[in-house]
């Protein structure tokens, strides 16, 4: 698979900016309350963990079907992040297929910035030829849920590892921004 561009996403209030190695400390604040582990399990690394995290996302996939795209997400307006986005793109069947992921942290959650940063991804997928667009939502993750529907994703009744699909047909029309 040809690797897909990591370039910057601009939506009307936030910046999706290619995840660096930098951008750990500030993301292990961001991410910081163990709330946000809920559904997913774990709890929050240290930014030096993170950093160890960040420094093997910048790498890349070491499968070379797999393309890892990773963005932070900033709130201009309070010129800090906010969480971050996520896709992994592969072939399957006849186009591209990218599973998607968000988190924004627990002092910016209903502000529509998932949201808007998950509209943003989507439409740049778009552009980028991928042909269909998954997330995986615990079935108790409302917020989440709305977030993948505002998206475009609607449930499929599949299930993976307690998990529902979502999922959204991107045919050959962009979304826009």
């Amino acid at each position: 698979m040809s690797r897909l561009a990591v370039e910057a996403i601009g939506t009307a209030r936030l910046d999706l900016e290619p995840l660096r190695v930098d951008h750990a400390e500030e993301m292990a604040r961001v991410l910081a309350d163990p709330a946000l582990h809920t559904y997913i399990g774990g709890a929050p690394d240290t930014p030096q963990a993170l950093r160890a995290r960040y420094e093997r996302l910048t790498k890349g996939s070491p499968d070379p079907a797999d393309c890892w795209l990773n963005w932070v997400i900033r709130l201009r307006a309070e010129e800090c992040l906010t969480g971050t986005v996520q896709a992994t793109v592969r072939t399957a069947g006849h186009g591209l297929i990218a599973e998607i992921a968000w988190v924004v942290g627990s002092v910016w959650q209903g502000r529509g910035i998932a949201t808007e940063a998950a509209r943003g991804l989507v439409g740049r997928l778009a552009r980028q030829r991928v042909r269909s667009v998954i997330a995986h939502i615990h079935p108790e993750h409302h917020a989440s849920a709305a977030v993948a529907l505002a998206a475009g994703l609607t449930p499929t009744g599949r299930w993976h590892d307690g998990e529902l699909r979502w999922q959204r047909s991107l045919g050959r029309v962009p979304m826009p921004g």
